[in-house]
């Protein structure tokens, strides 16, 4: 993997937790710590928004939950008309 250096700061009241965060997910790495934020974040980003979708869903189809079989009808019903 090519890597790149990249500078940003923080402020002096955040370094504490900084360290601390690093220390127990990047294994004292801050770059190492910085990936697994990165993935954390966009894992956590999609999930929030599948669960946006899941809701969105639900208000479109009134609150009804339906079975697998209703379903896969309904796909099925859709993709030949």
């Amino acid at each position: 993997m090519r890597a790149k250096t990249v500078g940003f700061a923080i402020a002096d009241e955040d370094r504490a937790l900084l360290e601390e965060l690093v220390a127990e997910y990047g294994g004292g790495n801050r770059s190492e710590f910085l990936r697994y934020a990165m993935k954390k974040i966009a894992r956590d980003r999609l999930a929030e928004r599948m669960s946006t979708l899941q809701q969105e869903a639900r208000e479109d189809m009134g609150g009804k939950i339906y079975t697998p079989e209703e379903t896969q009808f309904l796909i099925k019903k859709i993709l030949a008309s």
